[in-house]
């Protein structure tokens, strides 16, 4: 999958990993990036600072009308989308008694809607175009915590496991249709949502500048590559939990048991 003279969309794109991504993608040629987030004045800085090859929209992925109109709209104004970058989500700590019951039913519902199915409907709107073409893709933004876990984010650990799921079933589904299926399950990376975290368990093994996170995505997408970890340790991780899943769990636990007696907190 390469992105020259490809119309993309990145939902997410006011900040971190999105907006890395699409400055990556304009830099390599892109013809179109259309920059989708609910913070509009965020996505609109990140459009200015591209140029004329980007465009700003305010949107909830949540909102199947919304992302169909959005859509269309992008055609409308660009043209058929060649790729889709399914890139917005959101986190729910265990806090403040961290259990996994800690959560409200509005949380685990609105990060169920976010982090999985908006990727659904994204589908729904731009899969059945894509088939007819040819070079066209859907990737999701996943997360190394949907291969291993993330202490102390059980509904965020829950829905990035479902997240890796859906892009799985997307690329057995419809590989065979030519279309490229990419999922990304990164470790931390510099973002809002990464804020403030640098000493927490999910940094373990640091935290990424975007810039470096969006080129070695587009690495792994010029390889044609349905997994992409762009940290190197995940893969050992997961061949690790792969191996003995038991143990896996014994160790992680132990962990927890030491982030909880060094710093107060699991994670």
């Amino acid at each position: 999958m390469d992105v020259k003279d490809k119309v993309i969309v990145v939902t997410g794109g006011a900040s971190g990993i999105g907006a890395a991504l699409a400055r990556c993608f304009t830099k390599e040629g892109a013809k179109f990036v259309a920059l989708a987030d609910m913070d509009e004045a965020g996505a609109n800085a990140v459009a200015k600072d591209i140029g004329a090859s980007a465009k700003a929209y305010k949107l909830d992925v949540t909102d199947e009308a919304a992302v169909e109109a959005f859509a269309r709209q992008v055609e409308a104004d660009a043209g058929p989308i060649d790729l889709y970058f399914s890139n917005a989500g959101i986190i729910f700590s265990d806090a403040p008694d961290w259990t996994v019951i800690s959560q409200s039913n509005e949380q685990w519902q609105k990060i169920w809607e976010v982090n999985v199915f908006a990727h659904v409907l994204a589908c729904r709107a731009v899969l059945p175009g894509m088939l007819k073409r040819e070079g066209c893709g859907f990737i999701v933004t996943a997360s190394a915590a949907g291969l291993l876990s993330q202490i102390g984010d059980t509904s965020y650990s829950t829905t990035k496991h479902a997240a890796v799921g859906f892009t799985e079933s997307l690329a057995i589904s419809h590989g065979d249709d030519g279309l490229y299926v990419a999922c990304l399950c990164p470790q931390a990376v510099v973002s809002k949502m990464t804020a403030g975290a640098e000493n927490s368990s999910a940094a373990g093994d640091g935290v990424m500048p975007a810039e470096e996170f969006a080129a070695r995505v587009l690495s792994g997408m010029r390889e044609g590559r349905f997994m992409i970890r762009p940290h190197d340790q995940v893969e050992g991780y997961f061949l690790n939990k792969a191996k003995d899943y038991d143990r896996w769990v014994g160790g992680m636990r132990k962990f927890r048991r030491h982030q909880l007696a060094t710093t107060g907190r699991p994670i």
